[in-house]
């Protein structure tokens, strides 16, 4: 077992990231009692339930369940007012507990339930998608997706506590290796350490060794957010490849984690326009991004997305971050009839 915590002065709050195999046994059955007698409800979605309804059952019998149906589609205002009334009838108070069991959809969503209700309980997360274990469920971001915007409505809630376990992964389709593997390679580009295991590791989609980085991009991610828990300046390298990403992922139809690879190929070719980046660098950045993808077919792009991001800091103008050097990034700020010329040429000479 390993307990990585997150503390935000500022806020006053402690998030504890365990790492510990058995948690539905080890975790969730000894909390059932306290569940009942303080309020507790467990929010989870339709493949968390199909894979995991007895686990659920036997540990936490009596207390009430809500499932929302799987998918980034239905991460919206009309799920999470579904939840919140399912809160309110199940008699939550301000000593209650949410837990949201599932990947980064329920995490996020479950999270801002518990940041509204009541103006606040405490929300437990357990991650069961390896991209949800690696980023999402750290650091205490909530949203839902809202006027087709990803995740323009949210607040900053830190879970008290979050719980990954490694058994999750072993359900997890190559795909959703593959999404977590885009959060995997951004955190690599923050982190020597973390980026040379990658770049000699034999097999990215080893279970073993996805396994094993986890607590290590845990650890990445809890080094940064406590020095800037509400993303002013130091947090934002941690959207290397995301406004590109975002923009790709509503269009396309692809996973975050593919968007953010894509958003990493794309953006580090600006970086390499923009800046005196390190090429050996970025070339090893590509290498690692297209072994993830397993593909080098183009996305589909709808670049105007980008305009909708709620990085962006002026009218017309899109921000982002992109990587330069190994642990090191910079902010660029284009015209979006810049940032839309130089990525098509960059996006040409990709593939």
């Amino acid at each position: 077992m390993r307990t990585i915590p997150i503390i935000t002065a500022r806020e006053r709050t402690e998030s504890k990231v365990i790492c510990r195999q058995h948690v539905f046994s080890a975790v969730l059955a000894p909390m059932r009692e306290q569940l009942l007698a303080g309020g507790g409800i467990v929010f989870t979605d339709s493949n968390v339930v199909r894979l995991y309804q007895r686990q659920i059952s036997r540990a936490l019998e009596g207390v009430p369940v809500f499932v929302m149906e799987a998918g980034e589609e239905n991460k919206n205002e009309t799920t999470l007012f579904a939840l919140l009334r399912a809160m309110a009838e199940a008699g939550l108070r301000r000593n209650s507990t949410l837990i949201a069991l599932g990947g980064g959809v329920v995490g996020d969503l479950g999270g801002l339930a518990a940041s509204l209700y009541m103006r606040g309980i405490s929300c437990i997360q357990i991650p069961t998608t390896l991209l949800a274990q690696v980023d999402s469920s750290v650091g205490g971001k909530t949203a839902v997706d809202f006027c087709g915007v990803k995740n323009l409505v949210g607040a900053f809630k830190q879970p008290a506590y979050v719980y990954v376990d490694r058994v999750f992964l072993k359900t997890l389709p190559r795909r959703e290796l593959r999404c977590g593997l885009g959060e995997i390679i951004k955190h690599g580009a923050l982190s020597r350490p973390l980026f040379e295991k990658l770049t000699s590791a034999p097999d990215l989609f080893d279970l073993g060794f996805l396994a094993e980085i986890v607590p290590e991009n845990i650890c990445v991610k809890a080094g940064i957010v406590p020095k800037d828990p509400l993303e002013k300046g130091l947090r934002r390298c941690l959207n290397l490849g995301h406004t590109t990403g975002h923009a790709i992922e509503l269009s396309s139809g692809l996973s975050h984690g593919e968007c953010v690879l894509w958003g990493l190929l794309f953006e580090s070719g600006l970086a390499a326009r923009h800046f005196e980046a390190d090429a050996r660098f970025l070339q090893d950045l590509k290498t690692l991004c297209f072994s993830a993808l397993e593909s080098r077919e183009r996305p589909t792009l709808d670049l105007t997305q980008a305009l909708r991001d709620k990085k962006n800091m002026a009218a017309g103008e899109v921000t982002l971050t992109v990587p330069v050097a190994l642990e090191r990034y910079e902010i660029l700020r284009l015209s979006y009839a810049e940032y839309e010329r130089e990525l098509r040429e960059v996006g040409k000479r990709l593939c």
